[in-house]
C-alpha cells in the first residue's frame, strides 16, 4: 500500500480551468470510481489552497500494488483528466511530495484494502 500527498502549482491564470476540472470531476463521480478500480486507488481526494496568490492543487491517495496508471487507461473521464492536467500544472515546478509521519489506518481497514 502506498500513501501520497503531493502538492503541485496551478499556472497563472488557469483558476477557472482548475474548478471546471473539479467540477467535471464532481459531476462525474460515479465514472471515476469506477476507473479507481483499475487503478487499485483506494482513497484519492484531491485539495486546493492558495499561498501569496499562487494557487496549489493536493492530492492525497492511498493505492494498492500494481494497478494500471492512468496514462494508460482508455476511459473518456480519465483522458479529460489528463488533458485538464496538462493545461493546468505547472511543470516547471517540481511536485513537492509530504513525507508521512504517522498512518492512522486500522488493520481491519488495511486488510480490506489488500
Amino acid at each position: 500500500m502506498n500513501i501520497e500527498l503531493t502538492r503541485f502549482r496551478v499556472l497563472p491564470g488557469k483558476t477557472a480551468s482548475v474548478n471546471e476540472w473539479m467540477e467535471l470531476l464532481n459531476s462525474s463521480l460515479p465514472v471515476v470510481l469506477e476507473t479507481l478500480e483499475q487503478e487499485k486507488m483506494y482513497v484519492e481526494t484531491i485539495f486546493s489552497e492558495s499561498i501569496d496568490g499562487v494557487e496549489y492543487l493536493y492530492w492525497y491517495s492511498i493505492q494498492g500494488e500494481n494497478g494500471v496508471e492512468v496514462k494508460d487507461s482508455n476511459h473518456e473521464i480519465d483522458k479529460a483528466h489528463l488533458r485538464y492536467w496538462k493545461e493546468c500544472i505547472d511543470p516547471d515546478y517540481a511536485p513537492q511530495d509530504l513525507r508521512p509521519r504517522v498512518n492512522m489506518i486500522p488493520e481491519r481497514i488495511q486488510s480490506l484494502m489488500k
